[in-house]
């Protein structure tokens, strides 16, 4: 025995060592993939996660011993585990939960107003297309006024009806920076029936020149090949528009 007396006594430090480690909770690094979000997401997904996990992705970081995910499923179970539980909830309400500063504070609350938004959406809300004159209409205060040209591309469900618009891109050559594959790319992403591209002349004339009659054809034929409509190519100045369409062009 030594002078302490506790030469013989057994050693507790690794015991010890796993119980804490046992309750030490996991970083969402070192969780399954399956129990991490975004992978989760990724592999079998959005739809496939719970309230928490969904509110997790978006947060995307918890606090040293807090991971993002035990944080967000206690925020969904203080709840009820309902966002319209949560939507009610104030800045200064979300900040007294633990972890929640006011970065996060906002962005869930920027969530909610997304889905109160789209929730108050109807369809009947998009504007429909039915002429070049609703064109001219849409994009005069847009483009119409600019120094210099830009392309964009308006996105129509199978109505007609406008369920985005995009600029593809600015610059002084119409032709020299026009992309077919981005326009379809974006055309696909948006579940679009058809397309109509308008571009504007600084110049303040209408007529069409052979590049913005070369990009017309272009665009025309790469529609047919993904069986998307292509309803018109309008160039739009301050005071008056120009229609392919119209002019019996398309």
């Amino acid at each position: 025995m030594s002078i302490s007396g506790f030469e013989d006594a057994p050693d507790f430090s690794d015991d010890y060592g796993a119980r804490a480690d046992a309750k030490r909770v996991l970083t969402v690094k070192e969780q399954s993939s399956d129990d991490q979000p975004r992978e989760k997401a990724k592999r079998y997904g959005v739809e496939a996660l719970s309230n928490a996990e969904l509110l997790a992705l978006i947060l995307r970081t918890g606090t040293p011993g807090y991971p993002i995910t035990e944080m967000c499923r206690d925020i969904m179970q203080l709840h009820g585990n309902f966002f319209g539980n949560l939507c009610r909830s104030s800045i200064e309400q979300l900040k007294e939960i633990r972890g929640i500063g006011d970065t996060k504070a906002v962005q869930v609350m920027a969530i909610m107003e997304i889905v109160k938004r789209y929730s108050n959406e109807k369809v009947g809300d998009r504007p429909r297309i039915t002429s070049s004159s609703d064109i001219f209409s849409m994009m005069r205060h847009v483009i119409g006024d600019l120094p210099h040209e830009e392309i964009w591309v308006i996105f129509l469900n199978r109505g007609n009806r406008v369920i985005g618009k995009m600029r593809m891109s600015a610059g002084s050559s119409v032709a020299s920076v026009f992309d077919v594959k981005k326009i379809l790319k974006n055309a696909l992403l948006a579940h679009a029936e058809g397309v109509v591209l308008v571009h504007n002349h600084p110049s303040g004339t209408l007529a069409p020149s052979g590049p913005d009659d070369q990009i017309t054809r272009r665009l025309r034929e790469a529609c047919k090949q993904l069986d998307l409509t292509m309803l018109d190519h309008v160039i739009v100045t301050t005071d008056g528009h120009y229609s392919y369409m119209d002019q019996g062009r398309l």
